[in-house]
């Protein structure tokens, strides 16, 4: 049952359309990965079609997904042009698409061994969340963040965003300066029960790996401490990585870089090693 879907289109949350890849290799081993893309993030950037080639020739499926509201749009699938969805993007939302794309994922591909999520940064975080899903076999998070609302400002920034109704946050590949409505923060304080990291880790009864770069300066490695605690599971370092694991967008080279291939070939291990669990 091989399987080729590039640029196909899901719903996400509140309706809106956005793009995904479903790969099925003709060697395919059973075992199915969702990837989820972090902060400022989408499935094509940087090397993340390499990666998705590494897994497929080891007989993997593989999916990626864009978050429905991270600026992109169905007809720009690189480029942050859709500010005003970007504003309303939330961690529920960005929940509520992880959810569509398992739906999507398990109805296309019904006879499946393994359902992994495997999540970078922000997505990281969020695959803990959504690994509560009883479908879904085991969870993998790439330099995850450990806390959600710890990301929001407090005191008097906090109250400035709420009576301005908006903040900028600024993108330094794209140079723009990219709106963020308070909804945001009024999304996650309606479901905080349910986008805690925290419970979800006390919740968790399936394998989970973390992964985290110690030249890591974006999410530091104190995070990954704190997810290891949680779950009382190691935290694999993967030296001298920072928090893309050396890889950059564009990627122009054909070779991943040496840090993320190491990252591909221990979370490999881990899924074989885990297989039966």
């Amino acid at each position: 049952m091989e399987i080729e879907t590039k640029n196909a289109i899901y719903i996400g949350a509140e309706g809106r359309e956005a793009l995904y890849d479903l790969s099925i290799p003709q060697t395919f081993n059973g075992n199915m990965i969702l990837f989820i893309h972090g902060y400022m993030g989408f499935k094509d950037w940087g090397c993340w079609d390499k990666v998705a080639n590494y897994f497929l020739s080891k007989g993997y499926g593989y999916a990626k997904f864009n978050i429905s509201h991270n600026g992109t749009t169905i007809n720009d699938h690189l480029n942050f042009i859709d500010e005003e969805a970007f504003a309303q993007n939330s961690y529920f939302k960005e929940l509520m698409d992880i959810r569509a794309m398992i739906d999507l994922t398990i109805e296309k591909i019904p006879r499946l061994d393994q359902l992994i999520l495997i999540g970078h940064s922000r997505g990281g975080g969020m695959a803990l969340i959504a690994g509560l899903d009883p479908r879904v076999s085991k969870i993998v998070s790439w330099a995850g963040i450990s806390s959600i609302e710890r990301r929001f400002p407090v005191g008097d920034d906090l109250l400035k965003w709420k009576k301005e109704g908006v903040k900028y946050v600024h993108n330094s590949r794209t140079n723009q300066e990219l709106p963020l409505s308070f909804l945001q923060y009024e999304e996650f304080i309606a479901h905080k029960d349910e986008l805690s990291i925290e419970k979800s880790c006390q919740e968790l009864k399936k394998p989970v790996a973390l992964f985290h770069g110690t030249m890591d300066v974006s999410v530091p490695i104190s995070e990954g401490n704190e997810l290891s605690s949680l779950l009382n599971v190691p935290l694999n370092i993967i030296e001298g990585a920072d928090h893309t694991f050396k890889s950059s967008h564009p990627w122009n080279n054909s070779m991943l870089p040496a840090t993320l291939l190491e990252l591909c070939q221990k979370t490999d291990a881990f899924i074989q090693l885990t297989a039966s669990k």
